[in-house]
């Protein structure tokens, strides 16, 4: 399958390769870090890339947090050796208390880590809903692009997060962008057979008809009203056979004209009307 999220080089920025990380899904790669999340996406946390303002931001220690501030021992904004700030660590790692104090000390929420990406696509990627509210709420731009043009809607439709994408889309998310290799937020929930995040952005009006570098939706949905059939049918054959087992072969009538659709909400699940 494609890799969907490639990290190439960006204009103005170095290019970014990691060799030996474990993946998540064909072209996902999944970064080591502490803390507790389903997905295991994160930071690689090291202590020695750290100030303490980071350290102390990525372990929610917000005590701590508010001293350093108090007595001016780090800026608010400070970067530690991978170009992350606190805010990009408390995302990361699922903080809103830590990402309350830092807004409220008028941090800066659109900069830019090592990978180009902003402390909203991670809390978007590491599904902390938490933080994404309140970044929104406070001004962060939904429609910035890290290194392999995505933004934080394609975090939030690989992650079948759709309570993340409605926030996102309440603040203007641009629902049809495309990352650099072509995908709209659609095609890559299409493409990852993450079929809830597929009806929520349909439902949202998402472009159906948009086609990427290698095939068109409407190809990619074929695939999946091909595995609901199968499904379908296995589910079809699973009561057939214990209603064998009740009742004798002699009552058993197959009729011309018998209704063998689908039930109507499977019909409705991907009805894209697609001409």
């Amino acid at each position: 399958m494609k890799k969907f999220f490639s990290f190439g080089s960006k204009k103005g920025g170095s290019s970014f390769r990691v060799t030996s990380s474990p993946r998540d899904g064909p072209g996902i790669l999944r970064e080591k870090r502490i803390g507790t999340n389903s997905f295991g996406w994160g930071y690689n946390i090291r202590d020695r890339d750290l100030r303490k303002i980071h350290r102390v931001a990525s372990m929610g220690n917000v005590r701590k947090l508010q001293e350093i501030l108090f007595f001016g021992k780090h800026g608010v904004d400070e970067r530690d050796k991978m170009n992350r700030t606190a805010l990009h660590l408390a995302c990361a790692n699922g903080h809103p208390d830590v990402v309350a104090v830092l807004v409220e000390r008028k941090c800066q929420l659109d900069l830019f880590d090592k990978d180009y990406r902003t402390a909203l696509m991670k809390a978007a990627q590491c599904q902390n809903e938490r933080c994404v509210t309140i970044l929104l709420e406070h001004g962060a731009d939904p429609n910035l692009t890290d290194i392999a043009g995505n933004t934080a809607l394609h975090y939030a439709a690989l992650g079948s997060n759709t309570s993340i994408a409605e926030k996102l889309l309440l603040h203007h998310a641009n629902i049809e962008v495309r990352n650099k290799d072509e995908l709209t937020p659609f095609l890559l929930a299409v493409s990852e057979n993450k079929q809830q995040m597929v009806e929520f952005l349909i439902e949202k009006e998402a472009n159906v008809h948009a086609v990427d570098k290698l095939q068109s939706s409407r190809q990619l949905i074929a695939e999946h009203r091909e595995e609901k059939l199968i499904n379908y049918l296995q589910s079809k054959n699973a009561v057939a056979d214990k209603s064998s087992e009740e009742e004798s072969l002699s009552s058993i009538s197959i009729k011309p004209g018998t209704d063998d659709s689908w039930p109507t909400s499977d019909d409705e699940d991907f009805n894209f009307d697609i001409k």
